[in-house]
């Protein structure tokens, strides 16, 4: 669960379903994806070693040999879309692309939600991979057309009352939602708490520790599947980085090194990022002694030499 405003899905933290505390930072909600798009890749490995087509049959396969474990599904629900595309669009974007493409025969779904359906949150790509859309009442037609391709979301009565589309129907479906109070949200997910303790207390015990100095889990404690880490806090730590890690900072270097200079606007061109994530760069790379301070609108220096393995030649007197 992903909760940029920190108040909407934090009724169901605690519950043994989770296999992570609810998400709060965009920044560790960019190592969910991350997380999940390597889970994805691990699972089509086993369901080729399997001779299986999705999760169902491999299912079927481990059930009648006895021999393993079978694969859980995943869901990855998003309470504010908005907010992350704001913080991460470019990158958010093609990881929920990548998923929706793909993760659905392994068992990895989505549930993305917003408040503000503008193009600008929901992309063209991403409403071409989710195919499945609800659309409550809306503003504008345009929000309707934005949601669902078509009008009508605007003449919505409220009160749980929508739209549905998905491959299964040629039009819009009107359903009714059915309305939960907070109080008896609550009370079911303190049942689930106080009634699964065992389970959540027994898949604790058996998580593996994160070895943070040799980047990765010892051949000990692997985790063979998805059932030993479930209930890990730290389990999208790995791909969230410190900030010092980011994954396109290596080809940041080349960049400003084949450019012998650094800017933002640089970064953004060359990498396809947002300007968060270029100024993030640009002090990651300052830190290490990469480039120079900022100096106004000026591009900044440099002190990478042009040589292959990338050695520092600084540029200032000792």
């Amino acid at each position: 669960m992903i909760d940029p405003k920190r108040v909407e899905l934090s009724v169901y933290e605690g519950i043994p379903h989770l296999i992570s505390p609810v998400v709060t930072q965009n920044k560790k909600a960019v190592g969910v994806f991350r997380w999940a798009i390597g889970e994805m890749e691990k699972r089509y490995e086993l369901l080729q070693q399997n001779g299986a087509r999705d999760i169902d049959s491999f299912n079927e396969k481990v059930a009648k040999r006895k021999d393993g474990e079978k694969l859980p599904f995943i869901i990855i629900i998003i309470d504010e879309l908005a907010d992350l595309m704001a913080s991460f669009g470019k990158e958010v974007e093609g990881y929920i692309v990548r998923v929706a493409q793909m993760a659905r025969a392994v068992g990895i779904h989505l549930i993305l939600a917003t408040q503000r359906p503008s193009v600008e949150v929901i992309t063209g790509l991403i409403k071409a991979n989710i195919t499945t859309r609800v659309a409550l009442k809306v503003a504008s037609q345009i929000d309707s057309r934005t949601i669902l391709d078509t009008a009508g979301a605007e003449k919505l009565l409220g009160g749980g009352d929508m739209l549905f589309v998905s491959p299964q129907f040629s039009k819009p479906k009107r359903i009714q939602g059915a309305f939960i109070t907070e109080d008896e949200i609550g009370e079911v997910a303190s049942f689930i708490r106080e009634n699964n303790k065992q389970i959540a207390e027994e898949v604790s015990e058996s998580a593996p520790q994160f070895d943070s100095v040799n980047g990765g889990y010892s051949e000990k404690n692997s985790p063979k599947n998805l059932s030993d880490i479930i209930s890990n806090n730290n389990i999208f730590d790995q791909y969230t980085g410190n900030g010092d890690d980011d994954d396109l900072l290596e080809e940041a270097i080349e960049t400003v090194r084949q450019a012998g200079k650094a800017s933002a606007s640089l970064l953004q061109r060359r990498l396809k990022v947002g300007y968060a994530r270029a100024a993030r760069l640009l002090d990651i790379m300052e830190e290490k002694g990469i480039i120079g301070p900022g100096e106004g609108a000026k591009p900044r220096e440099v002190f990478l030499g042009n040589e292959g393995d990338r050695g520092f030649e600084s540029k200032t007197d000792n």
